[in-house]
């Protein structure tokens, strides 16, 4: 693939903040046709769609952060020369082209075509079609920057697809794929894991847990909880489930002021059998499946638990590998918790909540990565790029 001077695609970024500037009015129109034709049967996909001044702030923002940071593309990994003289050189390269699906939130179609595009990848961007009109204008807004600097939009392309010709295109599609991201539920990366014929990389469920162990700042715990699972229902790093540690001191008194504090914040909690002995009024979870759900939604689930070991046991079990938490004044418990737990991020002290590109450093993100290969966690500028070998020599020969 032809490289793209960093001048160049920094100049294409710069555009688009100038452009949301100049058509602010045009894309806020866009998105109320996507918000009065929704249903709002899901409350968490209706806030994920909305577009108002403050998001379009949120895309320039992270338009201006991708343009700041270095080319990812075509940096030396690693330089050897060999004793024969042989010369041995590992750089960055893109993948090529990827293709990401992802529902409702319009802001994804800036976020992940911004970093594709500094990363000299072409995108294909597979919206849901709740966001119809605010993606096929945002595409237009790519599509004039890129038009400003000489390039053809193809770099930048959205597929309008029903799930009958997306299955069709992921089995047969009409140009090289290089990877598919699929941003959603389990059905979704099922589908897609079933019917593509390149590299799938899975941004996946967030059902995330924070275990409350014995020795913790108890104050502190409720603060946490309370920003993990109420500050934003809608984002794939809120709080879904919380385990409690059987031994933490007025063990009673304090699963009563838990529940109490979710219950005055609007949360519905769902209980096991044994927080049920306590909080009698809650509902009883019957059957277990529903640890594996993650709720976007003012609900969650309350577990006793022995002690670490069988909290890790637990989250290991029925997280989506996405976040999980220990809240805890003991190192050493912390430590185990942390190097045991299978997830991408794990916290000690703090809200699932900072599990996002921009609150760890990383910038602007494709996706949360819950996969291993090729990168776990936010998908940045840096991570959006494979390598390849350069290998210099003078006539060698392998003997």
């Amino acid at each position: 693939m032809k490289l793209i001077s960093t001048d160049i695609k920094n100049m294409v970024l710069k555009s688009m903040v100038r452009i949301l500037d100049e058509k602010n009015t045009a894309l806020l129109e866009a998105n109320k046709k996507d918000l009065d034709a929704f249903t709002r049967d899901d409350q968490a996909m209706y806030d994920r769609l909305i577009i108002d001044d403050k998001k379009i702030k949120s895309m320039q923002k992270a338009l201006l952060e991708v343009q700041s940071q270095d080319d990812p593309v075509d940096q030396t990994i690693s330089h050897v020369t060999l004793n024969d003289g042989l010369q041995i050189v590992n750089k960055t390269a893109p993948f090529g082209t990827i293709m990401i699906i992802y529902e409702s939130r319009p802001d994804v179609t800036i976020e992940a075509a911004s970093l594709a595009f500094k990363s000299n990848n072409k995108i294909l961007l597979k919206g849901g079609k709740e966001a119809y009109n605010s993606n096929k204008l945002l595409v237009e807004f790519w599509h004039e920057a890129l038009h400003e600097h000489g390039l053809s939009e193809n770099y930048i392309q959205l597929l309008h697809l029903n799930r009958k010709e997306t299955q069709a295109f992921l089995k047969n599609p009409t140009q090289p794929i290089d990877l598919i991201v699929p941003r959603g539920g389990e059905q979704l990366i099922a589908f897609v894991k079933e019917h593509a014929h390149c590299a799938v990389l899975v941004s996946g469920r967030g059902n995330n847990f924070l275990y409350i162990n014995k020795n913790c700042n108890w104050e502190q715990t409720l603060e946490v909880i309370l920003n993990a699972k109420t500050a934003k229902i809608s984002a794939c790093n809120a709080l879904d489930n919380i385990l409690v540690d059987k031994h933490i001191p007025n063990y009673e008194e304090k699963l009563k002021a838990l529940n109490r504090i979710l219950n005055l914040n609007g949360v519905k909690v769902l209980v096991d059998a044994e927080a049920f002995k306590i909080l009698k009024n809650e509902t009883l979870i019957e059957d277990d499946a529903i640890w594996n759900e993650e709720f976007l939604a003012m609900k969650c689930c309350i577990g006793i638990v022995e002690d670490a070991e069988e909290a890790i046991a637990v989250i290991n079990k029925y997280s989506g590998g996405h976040s999980a938490a220990i809240m805890t004044t003991d190192a050493a418990v912390a430590d185990t918790f942390m190097q045991q737990v299978d997830c991408a991020a794990v916290y000690k002290n703090a809200s699932t909540r900072f599990t996002d590109g921009g609150s760890m450093g990383v910038g602007a993100e494709l996706a949360i990565s819950t996969d291993k290969l090729h990168h776990r966690g936010p998908l940045g500028l840096k991570q959006l790029v494979t390598n390849k070998y350069y290998v210099f020599g003078d006539g060698h020969v392998r003997v």
